[in-house]
């Protein structure tokens, strides 16, 4: 048996642990599932993270992209507003972020393999919060909810049609992005809105009005040209280069501010309305981008970026492919380069795993106990308690209990 103190010590330290899991369990609400703590990547990765809708279009596996492409961060779409009405958030209209936990194991996965996500309000579809929760305070409330649920350090206002030609709800959009940029020091906001040959059409010049008259300023203005006319490469840098005018225009910005403030947001392959934009399209607008200096760089979707079966998809737009000839995550890849990455020359087909008797430290046995500063191997990586801890496998998530000290 332990001396008497070594027992008073286990004993404290099961008591901390359990209260700390316990806290957890609360802050994650009553269904007790809350996403792994937020990894730190740069702001890089959230300004070339490409829309992934988590719950629908039937979406990839996020931890494979990351694997195939070096990927570090994904744009999760879309929350709004419950589609009967109220003023508390939702994935899609009809999950709550108060009882999820899909999303969330979709995000502690993503952060396990050392990346993180951004969430994506508005859309296209569906009733938007700015719509129905009356006042930037309320909605701004709601949106808290969403960034503490699962500790987000990114939010995208994707405010399109019909919301954008409703003057009061893009008020409360605006004045809640504005609050939470205040409220959460560092947080990395986006707003996008649509594209037209001219930059932006007439509601997105007065939602850049709006932004102006609340003295608010995002990370970056997007806009997404596609769905208007365009066609291919040189007619969305000449929708940017106008784009810049607007900016410039409308805060007093010269060019290289307007630029450094200024992103995109693509349609991979195929768009709504018939357009064609290819990865030798994606290059050119890739390399605009980073020879302006370009603030953002995104795509939608990962969900659309593998080949359709055929093809060609019979020459419709869908949701789950993107109606051209292309490998697997081929537009993914361009964001890694715009983040500063190298996508892997070949990509892995199997998760990767360590040869047997690489790691030094023991390997994880389930039925010990560890104690703060006990390092293990589990899964390839190696893993230091932080204090007393039996039975709760190695992982960036859970009570926090482990460090990850990374590969062995």
């Amino acid at each position: 048996m332990p001396p008497r103190h070594v027992r008073t010590l286990v004993a404290v330290l099961s008591a901390a642990c359990l209260a700390l899991t316990a806290a957890g369990t609360a802050l994650a609400g009553d269904d007790g599932m809350a996403a792994a703590a937020p990894r730190s990547v740069g702001s890089n990765w959230y300004a070339a993270a490409p829309y992934l809708m988590p719950l629908d279009n039937d979406p990839p596996d996020a931890a494979s992209v990351m694997d195939a492409t070096g990927l570090k961060a994904f744009q999760l779409a879309f929350v709004l507003a419950p589609n009967g009405g109220g003023c508390a958030p939702t994935w899609g209209g009809t999950d709550p972020v108060g009882s999820d936990t899909a999303v969330a194991g979709v995000i502690s996965a993503i952060r396990a393999k050392g990346g993180d996500v951004s969430a994506s309000i508005g859309g296209y579809g569906g009733t938007k919060l700015g719509q129905t929760c009356g006042s930037p305070e309320a909605t701004a409330a709601a949106y808290q909810q969403v960034v503490d649920k699962y500790g987000l350090k990114a939010l995208d206002f994707d405010l399109e049609e019909p919301e954008y030609e409703n003057a009061a709800a893009i008020h409360n959009e605006i004045g809640a992005a504005k609050i939470l940029q205040q409220k959460n020091p560092g947080i990395y906001l986006s707003v996008t809105t649509a594209g037209t040959a001219d930059g932006t059409g007439w509601f997105g010049k007065q939602m850049l009005d709006e932004a102006r008259s609340q003295s608010f300023t995002p990370d970056n203005f997007s806009i997404m040209p596609f769905d208007g006319g365009f066609s291919g490469a040189a007619s969305q840098t000449a929708a940017l280069a106008k784009f810049n005018s607007l900016l410039r225009a409308t805060f007093g910005w010269d060019e290289a501010t307007a630029y450094a403030h200024e992103g995109i947001s693509q349609m991979n392959g195929r768009s709504d309305t018939g357009e064609y934009f290819t990865q030798a399209d994606f290059q050119t607008v890739l390399d605009f981008a980073t020879t302006h200096h370009m603030a953002r760089f995104t795509n939608w979707s990962v969900n659309r970026d593998r080949q359709c079966s055929p093809p060609d998809n019979n020459g419709r737009t869908s949701g789950t492919c993107s109606s051209v000839p292309q490998g697997a995550y081929d537009f993914t890849a361009y964001s890694v380069r715009f983040a500063g990455a190298t996508p892997p020359t070949t990509p892995p087909t199997t998760p990767p795993t360590t040869p047997p008797g690489s790691c030094a430290a023991p390997a994880y046995n389930a039925g010990t106990v560890y104690v703060g500063g006990n390092t293990v191997s589990y899964n390839g990586r190696t893993w230091q308690a932080k204090w007393w801890t039996q039975g709760e496998t190695p992982s960036t998530g859970g009570s926090g209990v482990w460090r990850d000290l990374g590969a062995c």
